[in-house]
């Protein structure tokens, strides 16, 4: 394996502690929003510019990695899309050397050409073990020194992975549990059989707590989804929140039990008069934010706001009090990022927009990287919003209501893994490289 440090004086600066040093322990970071508390993250950086090390990667993968204080994780495929090993990365944060390897599954890559593959889902970590899943359905528990704990095929529990894509979606980290929602179904527009399910586990025995069944009307593709399932607690209002097969739903931590359902957001309804379309799939998963949820739908359909309040109960379909408002776009890959009462949606052309967060209103939807395709979702650091396209220029926006590139910096190399930001280091992981990014 080869490290490539780019200048003297890595110790130093690695010693030098952001103002708040914060880990990134799954998807959406430390507080599952996307948002980081650090200062003085880079902005501007190239091969050559601002790179603290770089680390070679032995194949593609969409997960976004995992942080914990000098450890970060990250799932990758070697091989290729028909005979590809998927296997765990543990590299050391200070100067991207590889500190373990394991191989946890095998198989086919079973995505869509281009777009992914079976190392998509991310890992999450608690400092002391980290939890991997992977479209094939493999689910599994190590130590942060590599041991196995415990490994599991879901469909052999929950019944066999029938998805278009794969299973992409990421488990949910809280306390002593892990929480998956598998939303998955035979795509033939004959058969009526309405498959999902929302499953809780014991993080450090893979042995099911609960696990109940969702179900929906969902028809043909629209019974699949790719998004993943979001913990809300903001000391009053306690769900797990799940996205996918036209409805999103709030379970009971306790018990699985369906606390509510916001339906009809693929097929004609009041929300989608623009573009309705039952078949279509969930992708983007919702976001959390400050007393709302910000729910993406499909392919030109809504995004809406629910108010996370004491009248989210039952069928809250067409509930004014709940449902503060919805527009007629949505982002249809990434994930909608709120950051200090606005909401920044990242269409999967490149396009960026803003909307007020209480009231709808457009702020601005501007392109900031022609018509390439976007596939990761934004954070937010030190008053800029960082994302990725595909091709691999990541761009910076300026945080706020009036839109304005800060920079624009391109690696040349695939990307769909969400940028994130850890003790004061901006880390971006392309198809070919994991790269940590800091100011000189």
């Amino acid at each position: 394996m080869t490290i490539k440090p780019i200048y003297a004086g890595i110790c130093c600066l690695l010693l030098t502690a952001p103002a708040v040093a914060e880990n990134w322990p799954q998807w959406r970071g430390q507080r599952s929003d996307g948002v980081s508390n650090e200062k003085g993250i880079a902005t501007h950086w190239s091969k050559s510019e601002n790179i603290l090390w770089s680390s070679p990667l032995p194949g593609q993968g969409g997960a976004t990695p995992a942080i914990w204080d000098d450890r970060i994780f990250l799932t990758s495929s070697v091989g290729n899309d028909n005979g590809a090993d998927l296997v765990l990365i543990c590299c050391s944060t200070r100067d991207g050397r590889e500190l373990w390897r394991q191989t946890v599954t095998g198989g086919n890559q079973n995505a869509r050409a281009g777009e992914g593959n079976s190392a998509s889902p991310s890992p999450s970590t608690d400092g002391k073990h980290v939890w991997v899943f992977f479209s094939t359905g493999v689910l599994a528990c190590y130590t942060v020194d590599g041991q196995m704990v415990w490994k599991f095929d879901v469909a052999d529990r929950y019944g066999r992975i029938d998805i278009q894509f794969g299973l992409s979606s990421t488990p949910v980290l809280h306390g002593d549990h892990l929480y998956l929602q598998l939303i998955h179904g035979a795509m033939r527009r004959d058969d009526n059989t309405r498959t999902g399910k929302v499953v809780k586990l014991d993080k450090l025995t893979g042995k099911e707590i609960w696990g109940v069944d969702r179900i929906t009307n969902a028809q043909y593709e629209c019974k699949h989804s790719y998004a993943s399932p979001f913990m809300v607690d903001d000391g009053q209002h306690r769900f797990l929140l799940v996205h996918g097969a036209d409805c999103t739903t709030g379970h009971s931590l306790e018990t699985g039990e369906e606390l509510w359902r916001l339906s009809g957001l693929n097929g004609p309804s009041a929300y989608n008069t623009r573009n309705p379309d039952a078949t279509f799939r969930f992708v983007a998963s919702p976001g959390v934010a400050a007393g709302s949820i910000i729910i993406p739908t499909a392919k030109a359909g809504p995004t809406l706001v629910i108010n996370i309040n004491d009248g989210l109960k039952g069928d809250i379909t067409g509930n004014s009090s709940v449902v503060r408002w919805s527009t007629k776009t949505t982002p249809d890959v990434s994930i909608p990022l709120v950051v200090n009462g606005l909401v920044y949606n990242l269409h999967k052309d490149g396009k960026l927009q803003c909307l007020d967060l209480q009231t709808g209103e457009e702020r601005y939807y501007m392109r900031t990287h022609g018509s390439v395709e976007h596939r990761t979702s934004p954070i937010y650091a030190d008053g800029h919003i960082y994302f990725c396209a595909k091709d691999g220029r990541c761009t910076v926006v300026k945080a706020g209501p009036d839109f304005k590139i800060v920079a624009a910096n391109d690696f040349g190399e695939p990307i769909t893994a969400s940028p994130v930001v850890s003790n004061g280091v901006l880390y971006i992981r392309t198809y070919n490289n994991l790269y940590a990014i800091k100011n000189k």
